[in-house]
């Protein structure tokens, strides 16, 4: 396990279990919101998300929580390990409102600086809106991925916490993952090495469903 992919639909916890894996193995973690929103709430361009994408793709070794699904491709080119956290739509709902009062007026750890925690009726819409759409996206991509990755569907609380325990022992510290804003800004990614996409990963497989599971996918239009 040296690229981990994590995919979700909004409060699927997908940031929650990079922290944690990202704990366990000591593999760098990045958020997808970190290059999607700069300070302010404000959205970068399309194309810089794909290119700052691009700049963690190369790297070595993460685990790259989040959407920004241009990218996904690559992303699951070069992942080793991809994880589709499928949660029902009501469970993601109480975590969005619980988050918003958690950190209500200040940046969650998952989010840059600048980006002050607030309640969006707009938001809440989308993640209604998009339930089918972006299930049947994930499942698409998921049945794509080469029988050579290893793919996990984690659907509760207890599914990811017996994929944990498997994912080795806790690091003493958490390596930083550099800043994709600051590579672009002249630091070097450094040369691609570790395991590459083709090589099976050695961890092992979870109670869960394999997302390569006829049902999943016949189902994967409904919440």
């Amino acid at each position: 396990m040296q690229r981990v992919m994590i995919l979700g639909q909004p409060g699927s916890g997908k940031s929650t279990l990079a922290r944690k894996l990202g704990a366990r193995t000591g593999l760098p973690v990045v958020h997808i919101d970190h290059i999607h929103w700069m300070p302010g709430w404000r959205e970068r361009a399309r194309q810089e998300k794909t290119r700052l994408c691009a700049e963690v793709h190369a790297r070595p070794t993460w685990i790259f929580e989040g959407g920004h699904s241009a990218s996904w491709p690559e992303r699951l080119r070069r992942a080793d390990t991809v994880i589709w956290l499928d949660v029902p739509l009501g469970l993601r709902f109480w975590r969005v409102i619980r988050r918003s009062l958690v950190y209500w007026g200040r940046s969650r750890p998952d989010m840059p600086d600048g980006c002050p925690e607030q309640f969006s009726l707009g938001f809440y819409r989308y993640i209604w809106r998009s339930r089918h759409r972006s299930r049947r996206a994930m499942a698409d991509l998921l049945a794509a991925a080469a029988p050579s990755k290893q793919v996990y569907v984690l659907r509760t609380l207890r599914d990811v916490r017996a994929f944990l325990e498997t994912a080795g022992p806790s690091a003493p510290a958490v390596r930083p993952a550099p800043s994709p804003v600051a590579q672009s800004a002249g630091q070097s990614a450094g040369p691609s090495a570790g395991p590459s996409a083709n090589q099976s990963a050695t961890h092992p497989a979870t109670q869960s469903r394999p997302a390569t599971d006829p049902h999943l996918l016949e189902d994967a239009g409904t919440t």
